[in-house]
């Protein structure tokens, strides 16, 4: 596999790999339309203000035109921000991405004096309203979750501030993307061999990193921590803008942490948090013992971070093409049954998917869409297994958004960040097991197990060091004490030592890694993707052993959008998130991933 790679201009980009994003406008001109349209409802929201619940008629009037804008403005924004992300240089969807943002901030404002003015009603009256208007029984749970949130809600005036300062808000997630998308310039760099090669966001982790070439592994290590850590005091104030902005709205909104208001908003208590980092914690034995294997595999007196990516296996050079993957990816879904695949199937074909890198496309992978569009999927497509993974993870989490959208009304039609891995992870241990059952090759079955076992490593362990980062920064910051980049890399390095360090030989560079992670300017966010495989580990599991029983509870979980609590709907499917048992059982099974790759290792001669 080479490293060397020229990127395409977007123009060069061949149609059929690239979204079709005319499924959502056909034309600029029609986003205006809509734009405007939105522009001239918003004062007729704001119009409710004070008589919101005079009568059942007005209240349903004013949520059925709340829930019209919405989805318009949804619209709006994901394809106004997906045509950005096709080349974030490109300065007429700057425009239209900055007044998206702008305009949602408007309808924000427009409609602040909801909720405090539904509080302020009796709850008995609104109960009443709810009894004797047909049309605002589908929804109850929304105002039962108004009621759970009512100590933290302001009065009108105050929501409206606080509406009108999200804008300012989101700056600091906004400042990092311009920065690590558009301006931020990777250095060439070379491999064993000699050549040059230009390091890139989407190259780094998926060609670097995976390389058998350890110089090219050490330079893209450095290349790539070397370029931030020369942005380490900017990056660091940016960084303390998103914790100090998080911190003012938990005090805001009377919480007593920013963990606290994070978790609370989606009624998770702090205690699965604190549960994840400490039952990971105690099991951190078994990922020195995954160390020890790999420094052993690979033949290295000293294991680093940059070799924590390549193969183990090195006979077996996997290499999978685009059409192929997507085929291996449905064959593997068919334990979901056929409409899930046939669905699948049809979005493949219809593209749904924006395939390739191109020059300055935004970096890495995601799953997105609105109510009212098919989701879409972007990719930085390269021809290895992590790519296939990457394509399958991204496919549950749309095939999450298509299930729900399809079963809820608009206000139910989305998930919590909670549940929002579950689905893809999933996805991603039944491709495992899928291709573990349908190969008899022992290098290549322990290629599979190597990159499952990875996949722990990256998604069990080390987004919980990013979660337990997360929580230690904001717990000093609350405390009263600067975000320093000092600070900052003080506790990532103290992180990396105490998850890694006594197997691996850590580098200095590995203290600003921090300050490359696109997720922590979603606070509190990156510790989903640990509880997520730990459910999703438990509900393959299900799939599995179990068939259609198991089938049906989680295409029901898939359906249920945001009309139940998330714990709750996970406990429908079989699994509570509520106890550490779920992540015990996870790190259990990346254990017994362990036990078979050992067990898959050629014995040696006796002398």
């Amino acid at each position: 596999m080479t490293a060397e790679k020229t990127l395409p201009k977007r123009n060069e980009v061949p149609k059929d790999l690239t979204w079709d994003l005319a499924t959502v406008y056909k034309t600029d001109a029609d986003w205006e339309k809509d734009f405007k349209r939105v522009s001239d409802m918003i004062p007729k929201l704001a119009a409710f203000k004070g008589k919101l619940t005079k009568t059942g008629k007005n209240l349903l009037d004013a949520l059925t035109m709340r829930d019209q804008v919405g989805q318009i403005m949804g619209k709006l924004y994901v394809y106004s921000n997906m045509r950005l992300h096709e080349d974030t240089t490109n300065p007429t969807y700057q425009a239209l991405s900055m007044r998206a943002a702008t305009l949602n901030s408007d309808l924000s404002a427009a409609l602040s004096y909801m909720t405090p003015e539904l509080l302020a009603t009796d709850a008995t009256r609104l109960q009443g309203l709810l009894k004797r208007y047909k049309g605002l029984r589908p929804y109850q749970h929304e105002f039962d979750e108004l009621d759970r949130s009512r100590p933290h809600v302001l009065s009108t005036e105050m929501e409206h501030l606080l509406a009108q300062v999200g804008e300012i808000a989101s700056a600091p997630d906004r400042i990092f993307e311009m920065l690590n998308n558009a301006d931020l310039k990777l250095p060439r760099i070379l491999a064993g061999d000699g050549r040059e090669v230009q390091l890139t966001h989407g190259n780094y982790a998926s060609v670097c990193l995976e390389s058998q070439d350890r110089v090219l592994r050490k330079n893209a290590f450095e290349g790539m921590h070397g370029t931030f850590n020369g942005l380490r005091n900017t990056l660091a104030a940016c960084y303390a803008s998103q914790v100090k902005q998080g911190i003012f709205y938990a005090r805001a909104r009377k919480y007593p942490s920013a963990v606290e208001a994070a978790t609370s908003s989606i009624n998770v208590p702090v205690s699965v948090y604190t549960n994840l980092i400490g039952t990971v914690g105690k099991n951190l034995p078994k990922l020195h013992r995954y160390l020890e294997l790999r420094k052993k595999m690979l033949g290295l007196s000293d294991l680093r971070i940059y070799d924590l990516y390549t193969p183990m296996v090195k006979e077996v050079d996997y290499s999978v093409k685009y059409d192929e993957a997507k085929e291996q990816c449905l064959k593997a879904l068919a334990p979901l049954g056929k409409e899930y695949v046939d669905v699948l199937r049809g979005g493949f074909n219809s593209r749904w998917i924006d395939v390739m890198e191109n020059q300055n496309k935004r970096s890495g992978a995601y799953s997105w869409g609105s109510y009212g569009t098919n989701p879409f999927m972007l990719l930085n497509w390269s021809d290895s297994m992590d790519s296939m993974f990457t394509l399958i993870h991204e496919a549950g989490h749309s095939m999450h958004s298509f299930f729900t959208r399809k079963s809820q009304p608009y206000h139910y039609g989305s998930y919590t960040l909670f549940v929002a891995e579950v689905a893809s992870i999933c996805n991603e241990m039944l491709l495992t097991h899928y291709l573990l059952k349908n190969t008899e090759d022992r290098a290549l079955k322990q290629y599979i197990i190597n990159h499952a076992m990875d996949g722990f490593r990256g998604t069990l362990f080390r987004q919980t060091l990013f979660a337990e980062f997360e929580m230690e920064v904001h717990n000093r910051a609350e405390a009263g004490e600067a975000v320093t980049p000092e600070m900052l890399c003080s506790i990532y390095k103290g992180l990396n030592q105490k998850y890694y360090g006594a197997v691996v030989t850590l580098d200095d560079l590995i203290e600003v890694e921090w300050a490359r992670i696109p997720h922590f300017y979603s606070s509190f966010y990156v510790y989903q993707y640990a509880t997520g495989i730990s459910a999703a580990t438990a509900l393959a599991k299900q799939i599995i052993a179990e068939g259609e029983p198991a089938v049906k509870r989680y295409l029901r979980f898939l359906s249920t959008g945001n009309s139940d609590y998330s714990l709750n709907m996970l406990r429908d499917a079989g699994v509570d998130l509520s106890t550490p048992a779920p992540i015990q059982q996870a790190l259990d099974v990346f254990e017994g991933y362990v036990d078979q790759f050992e067990k898959l290792m050629p014995v040696k001669a006796s002398v």
